[in-house]
């Protein structure tokens, strides 16, 4: 746990570095992020998503709920690499929606699970830790309801690798970044998809520690 904690540090810090650094390279077009989530909805025959703009930093995010792709104002108003490669990863999750990729079906009808299991899990799986001794009852409740959290982060990868994936092949396909600019988009697309694999394997991690302390309690029994 210790080892993902420090390479959950790392990736992170290496995203906002790639980042940074990908925000001062101007886009040869001369497009805006918003532009170009634009272009890619439009060429991919979607017309009932909202392209706006949030505040915060690295705060990019499709919701499938009300059907918005909501960018940075770093990506919304940047016309850099980091923008454009941002931008229509995000429109990536809007043509999955479009076509119903499966693995984004699977994480949205978890989603209002989650919602409730999170509000409880923390206070069950310390009832469970305190009362192990006594039943094992409610850590059982507990790893059971982490479990689902931790499905949620691996189904959360093929999804946003995907997503990834459809956002390079639109924007060299359409010649929105010339070979360099690929490149670097490529690049900065993969280290924002590790954040996710850390994310995970430390909600495995986390899993596996309490799950051990709930078969060590039932052996003690």
């Amino acid at each position: 746990m210790i080892l993902i904690f420090g390479a959950s540090a790392f990736v992170s810090w290496r995203l906002r570095s790639k980042f940074n650094e990908y925000s001062q390279v101007g886009l040869s077009n001369g497009l805006s992020g918003a532009e170009i989530a634009q272009q890619m909805l439009n060429q991919n025959g979607i017309y009932d998503v909202r392209v706006l703009s949030v505040e915060g930093m690295l705060t990019d995010h499709y919701n499938p709920q009300d059907k918005t792709v909501n960018l940075s104002a770093d990506v919304y108003y940047g016309r850099s690499v980091a923008a454009a490669a941002v931008a229509a990863h995000e429109c990536g999750h809007a043509v999955q929606h479009k076509v119903a990729y499966g693995p984004l079906q699977f994480r949205s009808a978890m989603v209002p699970v989650l919602t409730v299991s999170s509000r409880y899990l923390q206070w069950v799986l310390l009832a469970g830790v305190l009362l192990l001794q006594t039943t094992p009852l409610p850590l059982a409740i507990g790893v059971g309801l982490f479990a689902l959290t931790t499905l949620f982060a691996f189904v959360t990868l093929p999804v946003e690798f995907d997503a990834s994936k459809r956002a390079l092949a639109w924007i060299q396909t359409n010649g929105v970044v010339n070979q360099r600019e690929y490149g670097f988009a490529k690049d900065a697309l993969w280290w924002a998809a590790m954040t996710y694999v850390v994310a995970a394997l430390g909600s495995l991690a986390t899993l596996l520690y309490y799950a051990s302390l709930l078969l060590g309690g039932r052996r003690s029994d």
